[in-house]
């Protein structure tokens, strides 16, 4: 896949997967890693800077398979940036899936 694609969609495809529960960031990572072909690497700076922009916040939690682990909550700002951001892709995938047809049937 396009890497620029996955870099465009990477931060909606957190903060949907944070939307319904708490997750840690591996498991933000191998979830993601199922549907898109990702590197770990490229998780973590994400996660990193949507916290310091407020739309996270982050504890931590005992693990039964070693160290604690911090995981990630999203904040009613970070919810109210995923609905924005939802109508953004809905409106930018219609556009781009329009366009798409246009194109198919020129040929």
């Amino acid at each position: 896949m396009n890497v620029q694609f996955k870099k465009g969609v990477l931060e909606l495809c957190v903060l949907v997967l944070l939307d319904k529960k708490d997750r840690y960031g591996y498991e933000l990572v191998q979830m993601i890693s199922h549907q898109i072909s990702i590197s770990e690497g490229s998780v973590y700076p994400l996660l990193r800077r949507l916290t310091k922009e407020g739309y996270f916040t982050t504890y931590l939690k005992e693990s039964t398979e070693g160290p604690s682990r911090k995981y990630y909550q999203l904040t009613p700002e970070g919810r109210s940036y995923l609905h924005r951001l939802v109508q953004e892709w809905d409106d930018f995938t219609k556009g781009v899936n329009q366009l798409i047809k246009e194109g198919v049937k020129s040929d």
